[in-house]
Parts: C-alpha cells; sequence; structure tokens
C-alpha cells in the first residue's frame, strides 16, 4: 500500500515531466509556435514551474491574465516573452513595460496607456486583441479602423511594437468558431491595410488547436492541454495523447468500524446498509474539493475505487469503504492520471457538475505542492 511522507496531511504532486511532454505532443500535432497559459498559478500547478517546463517542451511565449502575474513570472527567473491581457480601469503599464512584459489591448484607452509607458529608449510591447463575438473584452469590429491607425501611428514614432493580433473563441460549435474566424481575420486584413504587420496571430487554445485546424494560424494559446487534461466533453486526456501532471491525494487518518445504521458527516445525508468501514481523508472544501460532490465524489485506496460516503465538509471528508483492509497512513488519491489506476479529473468535474479546469485551478493553498518528474 502506497504511502505518503510522514506527517504530510495533504498534497499535490505536480509531474513536470508530462508538462514538458504535453507541449511536445502539441507542438507536433499543431505545428505552430506555443503560447503557454500559465495564469492562476499555472491552473493550480504552480506557474513558475509550470512555465519552466513548458519552455523546456518548446513553448515560446507565455501567457497570463494579469500584469501582476507576469511579473511574479519575472520575479522566480522566467525571462521569455510574457503576455498579459486583463488589466483594472486606469491601470499604470509602466512596471510592465519596464519588465519587458507585453500587453494585451482591448480598446482605444488601454492602447494610448500603453504607448504613455514607453521609455525614451524602448518600445512597449503589444497583442491587439479583437472582440470576434465571444461578447467580453476585444476592440468591437466598429473600432478596428481608428484603432489600427492610431496603433500604426505610434509603432512609427517608436512608442509601440505590435506583436500580435489576438481573439478567443466560444467552442459553441464549429460553425461558430468558423464564423469568429472569419471575423477576425477581417480584422487582419483592416490592420495590414493600416499598415500593421505583426508577426503573431493567434485565436486558437487547446480546443480550436486540436479541433479546427484552421484556427491554428502559426501560433496557438495552450492552457487545459498544458496540464494534460481534455477541453473535450467525451474525449480523454490519454485519447489526445496527453499526461495529467497533478495527482491530489492524502493520507488516511482515522479507520472506524461501525454497526449498520451509522449515520455519516453532517446532515446524516449517508447512512451505513450494513457493518463497515469509515475511512477519513484529511481534504475538504476549505482545500477545493467541492463539496457539490458530497455522496458521489471518487477516491483511490489501495487500487479500489470507493465513493465519498455523505457531505464533504470544511477540511475532511469520509469514504465508506466496506470490508477492504485499510489503515491509517495509507494512501487516498481524488485525482490523477487514470492510465495509472487513479480517477481522473474529470471524473470530479462530472461529480460536481462543473468542468475539469475548476477542479484543478481550485486546490487551494494548505494543499502542499510538490514537483517530481515521472
Amino acid at each position: 500500500m502506497t504511502r505518503l511522507p510522514a506527517g504530510v496531511l495533504r498534497e499535490a504532486t505536480i509531474d513536470v515531466g508530462a508538462i514538458t511532454a504535453n507541449v511536445r505532443h502539441l507542438r507536433r500535432l499543431t505545428d505552430s509556435e506555443i503560447i503557454a497559459v500559465v495564469k492562476a498559478d499555472g491552473y493550480g500547478h504552480g506557474a513558475v514551474r509550470s512555465a519552466v517546463a513548458a519552455l523546456e517542451g518548446g513553448a515560446s511565449r507565455l501567457g497570463v491574465a494579469d500584469i501582476g502575474e507576469a511579473l511574479a513570472l519575472r520575479r522566480g527567473g522566467i525571462m521569455a516573452p510574457i503576455l498579459a491581457w486583463l488589466h483594472a480601469p486606469g491601470t499604470s503599464f509602466v512596471e510592465a513595460a519596464s519588465a519587458g512584459v507585453e500587453l494585451g489591448v482591448s480598446n482605444f484607452a488601454q492602447l494610448l496607456q500603453a504607448a504613455a509607458a514607453a521609455s525614451a529608449d524602448r518600445a512597449v510591447g503589444v497583442h491587439l486583441k479583437l472582440e470576434t463575438g465571444l461578447g467580453r473584452n476585444g476592440i468591437a469590429p466598429e473600432d478596428f479602423r481608428v484603432l489600427f491607425a492610431e496603433a500604426a501611428r505610434l509603432e512609427r514614432i517608436g512608442k509601440l511594437r505590435v506583436i500580435g493580433l489576438f481573439s478567443h473563441l466560444s467552442n459553441a460549435s464549429a460553425d461558430d468558431d468558423r464564423a469568429a474566424l472569419r471575423l477576425f481575420q477581417e480584422g487582419v486584413g483592416i490592420a495590414a491595410s493600416a499598415g500593421l504587420a505583426p508577426p503573431l496571430h493567434h485565436i486558437a487554445a487547446t480546443h480550436a488547436a486540436i479541433a479546427l485546424p484552421e484556427a491554428r494560424l502559426g501560433c496557438v494559446r495552450i492552457g487545459i492541454g498544458l496540464y494534460g487534461l481534455s477541453p473535450f466533453a467525451g474525449r480523454s486526456s490519454a485519447e489526445l495523447g496527453l499526461r495529467p501532471a497533478m495527482t491530489l491525494r492524502a493520507p488516511v487518518a482515522a479507520v472506524r468500524r461501525v454497526p449498520a445504521g451509522q449515520g455519516v458527516s453532517y446532515g446524516y445525508d449517508y447512512r451505513t446498509d450494513r457493518e463497515t468501514t469509515l475511512a477519513l481523508v484529511p481534504l475538504g472544501y476549505a482545500d477545493g474539493v467541492p463539496r457539490q460532490a458530497s455522496g458521489v465524489g471518487p477516491v483511490a485506496i489501495g487500487g479500489t475505487r470507493f465513493r465519498v460516503a455523505g457531505r464533504i465538509a470544511m477540511d475532511q471528508f469520509v469514504v465508506d469503504v466496506g470490508d477492504a483492509e485499510v489503515a491509517v497512513g495509507d494512501e487516498a488519491i481524488l485525482f490523477g492520471d487514470p492510465t495509472l489506476g487513479a480517477p481522473a479529473a474529470d471524473d470530479w468535474a462530472e461529480a460536481a457538475g462543473t468542468i475539469n479546469y475548476e477542479i484543478v485551478t481550485r486546490i487551494g493553498p494548505r494543499v502542499a505542492r510538490r514537483q517530481v518528474s515521472a
């Protein structure tokens, strides 16, 4: 029976070798430059370690949501190009520009703020985001001509370097994504007529990078695929050639033999129907284990899969293991690589009525991350 190191109460192991292998695989598959997305602390895997592993696998650039995340990567020693695309109103871009962070620009005010952050010897790198139907941020199609003209002027006088044009797809359907792609390509043509010739065009994230080859455009943003998880309902990581990087586990903290009729956890939503053994696992919703998966979330102990019994509490939950021989200290795996016998993050997503992105990203700071390379 596998056990965790002594004294470890809860742990997520992060297989950085899997991240590297996933990037190599997706580079071969897409034949495209890869922007590795390491926002939200690398989807819960650790931003710096994920960035290092992705760059080792052949990613050439990194993507994050905000400037704070980009600067944290710089402080962690990451010197590769970084794009940050979501900004609070009135944000100063001076510190980001000084650190060589590239900025996503979604409106005229941000364009002017980026130009204002330039210095006499340093233009600010920007990627212009086009609104192509997702209804979020981005330059509206009716503003393409005037904004592109101003961006070209600012580039000519050395204030800006327009490095990319980008957008995001809805993944609602292939037809919807192709319509968005057509609008994006119209925007690319208008930008060219204004005198802009950025080296990068990117609209595809993992979903479209795999399923919509015409959306690759020579550069793709890889987020969930980086961490070995599938963006598709009904298609597993293994089917896509990806290896999950995170394994969430904890030691069994207590074992109790109980009679039939024993209530379990708050509210007694679960009562034993026979004499059985209950195992306590010290992970709860404070650690990101979704309470919505109470009664159904899968847990593997000693190679056998069980389900959460009763409600998931803030710090712990219970598993009814029947007559299986389970002892204090035995490893309980919530999710990991299903090809190695672990439940998948997708299983927890289904149990909680959510997506695998949320399952890994929500794992909290009490859970120690330990880097491995299987």
